[in-house]
């Protein structure tokens, strides 16, 4: 019997849809190992006390953090020992700060590390380390579950000390969805063998355009620009190049001003015209009532206004 069951993430690939300026905004992140099952809403729903959820979700509100539930791939034992806590920063370039926690009060530390002029009772450890997120969230939406466990199965294999499963990062029908910190990189339509392939060369400083959805740390329109930059001066690493002027244009668009970093091969500025238009409606998730139109970004010019540094990329 044919399975005829709707899945997001194969019409969407259906309808060729684009993903570039999808990546959620955030500036900081706290991760909080919990084995689950994750419910749709994973962290109000998580059972850690009211009580320490506000004040987790107060301090990551004022410092621009996302709250993440993460675990190990290959569903591991929920009684097992101390479960780990994570603040990663790409605003501010200082390494993640690591804890663990067993009961949820242990979780307050987490909030003080989110605050910059305040220290963690507990012990806790920095770490230069990426951390790979793979959202598998399947209670969130399904196709999250069936491309996204396969990624994070092969990423663990590779790098099994930096590689999590995560709840919902949002973009459901590009999955498998991962996301690499502290950049803040989201690439999307990616499977097993791709994501490897992906994360490797990101971690070499060399982004595959082809799969990125944008930097988290930019508004759509500035990401759509910088994947478009990437695209045609890389390859080189995420943050190659950084936004330096945006400028809302009469007829609707957006003139976005990039600088490239010395020395990375690349123009020292280029600037690009990003135009918006909205998709026919279609339903966008596995858990969607009815169909909603989606919005995308399209670089319609890039040129470049600076010389190219001398030092070409590799």
């Amino acid at each position: 019997m044919t399975d005829t069951t709707f899945r997001c993430a194969d019409a969407a690939r259906d309808r060729d849809d684009p993903m570039v300026g999808t990546a959620a905004p955030a500036r900081r992140w706290l991760l909080i190992e919990h084995p689950g099952p994750w419910a749709p809403e994973a962290f109000a729903e998580s059972g850690i006390e009211r009580g320490v959820q506000e004040q987790l979700r107060s301090a990551a509100g004022a410092s621009g953090a996302r709250i993440l539930l993460v675990r190990r791939p290959g569903r591991a034992d929920p009684q097992r020992g101390p479960r780990a806590w994570a603040v990663v920063d790409h605003a501010s370039g200082v390494p993640s700060v690591w804890g663990t926690w067993t009961e949820d009060g242990d979780l307050l530390d987490a909030a003080l590390a989110l605050d910059p002029e305040r220290a963690p009772v507990g012990p806790v450890h920095a770490a230069e380390e990426p951390v790979l997120l793979v959202c598998t969230h399947g209670r969130h939406d399904t196709c999250c579950a069936i491309r996204g466990r396969p990624v994070a199965a092969a990423l663990a294999q590779r790098w099994p000390d930096w590689t999590w499963e995560c709840s919902h990062v949002g973009g459901d029908r590009f999955a498998a969805n991962v996301v690499l910190l502290p950049d803040g990189a989201y690439y999307g339509y990616l499977d097993a063998e791709s994501a490897v392939r992906v994360v490797e060369q990101h971690l070499a400083g060399r982004v595959d355009a082809d799969f990125l959805r944008g930097l988290s740390t930019e508004p759509p329109v500035v990401q759509a620009a910088v994947v478009e930059a990437l695209r045609q001066w890389g390859p080189v690493g995420a943050r190659t190049f950084r936004s330096v002027h945006l400028e809302a244009l009469d007829d609707g668009g957006w003139r976005v001003e990039l600088a490239g970093q010395p020395g990375a091969g690349v123009p020292d500025r280029v600037g690009l015209t990003v135009r918006r238009a909205t998709r026919a409606a279609a339903q966008l998730t596995c858990r969607a009532g009815g169909p909603a139109a989606s919005t995308t970004y399209e670089v319609v010019d890039a040129r470049v206004l600076g010389p190219t540094s001398p030092d070409a990329a590799g």
